[in-house]
């Protein structure tokens, strides 16, 4: 199987001159070729990439087309039977790469997989983005098995069992490149944040495996572009999760759980500014706004998506509903809520 291990780089220089070595120090040149693109990048990255790593192929956009149009552009120009999507914030661990390629090739019904992903700075814990692989409750809400909103847990091995998910983080997710490129890649309008877990939804309702393969390990720092409390990331993620619904939900679903939503929202909102956090509850309504002026536009893929789904129920979705498990009933681990 020819890989193709792809960072998506914006001005992550400090990040490249940190975790490159590691990666290929932990990648045997057999199993994986190293790429780089940048996104337009205005700091030294460029000529860190031609001074310090000449041995790396480097793709170079001339603008920023954010991590969905960036990585769909330079797949575009990748030849290869698998790519490995990988963070540029990521360090990787020795063997790290052959648990995850042996899987897939093994098992052909399976089209994704990801680590195990653990923080970069806090060891033992999970990360944020992924942890043990990702699910998702009815309402759209994603969680994963080591975090459920922002509770993180301590890896105790707990997760260590293979494990079908919902969505394979897209700090590092393997994916089949066909299948890639069948699905229609990432969703470009997204820009950046849940374009992995619309793409993940896509490939489930066409009843393709996705897992996680927890003996393979990396560290992740997190929020490299965007900060966790940024209100850009606020507005980017409650628009794209509000997209994404729509995109992807059944129709016997749809208008029940956007009209939820659509207080839960609110009471978000209400919620951050009572906090002390004004400018990430204007991002929500923000965020509110831009969906419904974008919906229109996204009716011929919601058709495309229901026309090619096979698949009616997706066990990685629960019937519960974690900000209520969360919030009111204090079950704020993964093993609580499933």
């Amino acid at each position: 199987m020819k890989v193709a291990i792809v960072i998506l780089n914006w001005n992550g220089a400090h990040y490249l001159e940190q975790f490159l070595p590691i990666l290929q120090k932990h990648t045997p040149a057999f199993l994986a070729t190293i790429i780089v693109a940048d996104n337009g990048s205005t700091d030294n990255s460029i000529s860190l990439l031609k001074e310090k790593f000449k041995e790396i192929k480097l793709i170079r956009f001339s603008q920023n087309y954010g991590f969905a149009g960036g990585y769909n552009r330079a797949l575009a120009q990748i030849e290869a039977d698998c790519y490995v999507i990988l963070n540029s914030d990521v360090e990787v661990t020795e063997g790290w790469l052959a648990p995850m390629i042996d899987y897939l090739e093994q098992h052909p019904d399976v089209v994704a997989c990801q680590p195990k992903v653990l923080s970069y700075n806090n060891r033992n814990y999970f990360e944020h983005a992924g942890a043990a692989g990702g699910f998702m409750d009815y309402l759209g809400y994603p969680f994963c098995r080591g975090r459920v909103l922002s509770h993180l847990e301590e890896d105790r091995g707990q997760y260590d069992t293979i494990s079908d998910v919902f969505w394979a983080t897209g700090a590092c997710l393997v994916i089949r490149a066909k299948t890639f490129h069948q699905a229609g890649g990432f969703d470009a309008a997204f820009f950046a944040h849940m374009e992995e877990i619309d793409l993940c939804w896509r490939l489930r309702n066409r009843n393709h495996r996705i897992v996680c393969i927890p003996q393979s390990k990396i560290y992740h720092v997190g929020g490299g572009t965007l900060q966790v409390e940024h209100p850009q990331k606020t507005y980017l993620n409650f628009r794209n999760n509000l997209l994404m619904l729509y995109k992807n939900l059944h129709p016997s679903k749809l208008f029940s759980v956007l009209t939820i939503r659509f207080f839960m929202d609110y009471l978000a909102a209400f919620q951050l500014l009572i906090t002390g956090k004004p400018k990430n509850a204007r991002a929500v309504l923000k965020a509110r706004i831009a969906y419904r002026k974008m919906r229109p536009r996204f009716k011929q893929k919601r058709f495309a998506n229901l026309q090619s789904a096979i698949n009616p129920h997706i066990p990685e979705i629960t019937s519960k509903s974690i900000i209520v498990n969360y919030y009111l009933k204090g079950k704020k681990r993964f093993d609580d809520l499933w």
